[in-house]
């Protein structure tokens, strides 16, 4: 590895646009549905289905 601030000043941008880049993919609308799902995975029965109360609001 190098010790040049260059280097070191490069690798920080590019980390930092990786991490915005994976915050914004991790939060955008179209990733709220297999967020959803996966939050139901606990509650599911060995048959696959998954208890729902018929109050429920999404």
């Amino acid at each position: 590895m190098t010790d040049s601030p260059w280097y070191h000043g490069i690798m920080l941008i590019l980390m930092m646009i990786a991490f915005i880049g994976l915050w914004i993919w991790a939060w955008s609308r179209k990733r709220k549905k297999e967020f959803h799902e996966a939050s139901l995975l606990p509650l599911e029965e060995d048959d696959g289905n998954i208890p729902v109360e018929e109050n429920e609001k999404d």
